[in-house]
């Protein structure tokens, strides 16, 4: 039977908590940005990029604050939960804007940071009490965790029913085949013993970590199998999905240890997630790799599709009441982003946001059902190319030009890291719905690009990160909050 996300106490404990924020805030307001995003969608190129940007007033003309002159500035601040680690903006910064420049390395664990914003308000009587200020908290997190929120409603018997019905989908025998050769041969109505957990936890690991190196999204739960930091072997992350039995069940058996261990996972890792960051959430951006998905081919795109209307679906979405929200907050607005908008040319970036509505349909949906107001956008938090124009066989075709990561391979040409290409993507179909109709593979040329190696300065000397709509979507995220 399906469970539901929160129980009475969970809800005073988030009533308690979301309390204690109005109370610490009463001089300077406080709003929590969910910086929501599936494994490799760019959650920590967002961070760095809205930390720097704010820091420096960057180069965002369609950031209203700043373009009318009212943003006086930010600085860093300390984090009210000192438990949770700090985001690494400067570590993150200089690998960006080093010597030789890279990506910053991929969400492992959680983290947090909170800059105060400082901006002439105009409102009427803004004059007669100075400048304003917010408080903008982020929260950082695997994008496998995020995965997780759909089994906080979910039975056991549920969650292995979908695992293995999965698993067991066509297409699906290299990265499943060897875990269910090990569940058939295991005997789960006998005594529990902890071999033939860690055994099926193993097989059952190594199965979600080859589903998630070929693009699968929604197999993956539970995340922590795949980033279990400080949880690596304890008994909250050794069990698996196991057939239903055909009677009822010995307190003694493998399935009740199983069964057992999954609902400590919930109780223990999942809901606590839960309730200290999702349930205190203000505004939620949703950033998707769109074009990894099409890139990996009609049923990644399916995948895609299921696993954020299932993620979505556990966020408390709705319309803000002013006079709730010391006990209930809501998110009252959602920017769904189709990122890497850069490594297409602009032409295709209008059919880019149409796809990414089509998979986000359900979900937007219901958001804005219960109040919420949405909102879907092609971006590039940095920019990694610029455009230009090649003819071939007599048609001037649009290209993207920059240099492909070591080790990127196209056509048979393996890039070394260095060398500049102007490479022609390849088109979005016009129709979205024709990649769910009759599963039409898209032909698209997609490589991953090193981040620019030369970047302009300002007249204080620090670098200004080039973009793709970035400031378009900080408007809708926090530009009604800085009125």
């Amino acid at each position: 039977m399906a469970q539901s996300p929160t129980t009475i106490v969970d809800e005073l404990g988030i009533a308690l908590t979301n309390l204690a924020d109005a109370a610490t805030g009463n001089f300077t307001p406080t709003l929590r940005l969910g910086v929501t995003g599936l494994s490799r969608a760019g959650k920590t190129i967002f961070i760095t990029a809205l930390i720097h940007n704010l820091l420096t007033g960057g180069r965002l003309p369609g950031f209203a604050p700043l373009a009318e002159g009212r943003f006086i500035g930010a600085r860093l601040a300390e984090y009210p939960e000192a438990t949770i680690p700090r985001f690494a903006y400067e570590q993150h910064l200089e690998a960006l804007t080093g010597k030789t420049p890279t990506w910053p390395e991929s969400t492992r664990r959680i983290s947090q940071l909170r800059i105060v914003l400082k901006y002439q308000s105009t409102a009427w009587f803004s004059g007669m009490r100075g400048p304003s200020t917010l408080n903008l908290d982020i929260v950082d997190y695997p994008g496998e965790w995020l995965l997780d929120l759909p089994l906080l409603t979910m039975s056991f018997a549920d969650w292995s029913r979908d695992a293995l019905e999965r698993a067991q989908r066509p297409g699906s025998g290299k990265e499943a085949g060897p875990f269910l050769d090990i569940l058939a041969s295991i005997d789960t109505k006998k005594d529990a013993n902890d071999p033939d957990a860690e055994k099926l936890a193993a097989a059952f690991t190594d199965y979600l970590r080859r589903s998630r190196e070929h693009g699968a999204l929604s197999t993956l739960p539970p995340g922590r199998f795949l980033l279990p930091g400080d949880l690596e072997g304890s008994p909250a992350l050794t069990f698996a999905p196991l057939p239903p039995p055909t009677q009822p069940q010995r307190n003694s058996s493998l399935y009740a240890m199983l069964e057992h261990r999954y609902e400590a996972y919930k109780d223990q890792v999942v809901r606590p997630f839960f309730k200290d960051h999702f349930a205190r959430l203000d505004r939620q951006i949703v950033l998707v790799d769109t074009l990894r998905a099409l890139n990996a081919g009609p049923a990644a795109v399916a995948d895609l599709e299921t696993a954020l209307t299932s993620v979505l679906s556990c966020f408390r979405q709705g319309d803000a009441n002013l006079l709730l929200r010391p006990f209930v907050r809501k998110i009252d607005r959602i920017l769904f982003a189709a990122t890497k908008a850069d490594h297409v040319h602009h032409t295709s970036h209008d059919r880019l946001e149409s796809i990414l509505n089509r998979l986000v349909a359900d979900a937007s949906k219901r958001a804005r059902f219960v109040g919420a107001e949405t909102r879907s956008i092609a971006l590039a938090a940095i920019r990694a190319t610029r455009e230009g124009t090649i003819s071939e066989a007599g048609e001037t075709l649009p290209t993207i030009i920059g240099t492909p990561m070591a080790g990127e391979v196209l056509d048979g040409t393996k890039y070394d890291g260095k060398t500049e290409i102007a490479l022609f993507p390849g088109d979005l179909p016009e129709r979205p719905d024709s990649l769910f109709e009759d599963g039409t593979p898209v032909s698209l040329n997609f490589l991953r690009f090193v981040p620019p190696q030369k970047l302009d300065r300002n007249a204080a000397g620090d670098p200004i990160l080039p973009h793709i709509r970035f400031d378009r979507a900080l408007d809708f995220l926090i530009g009604d909050w800085l009125k």
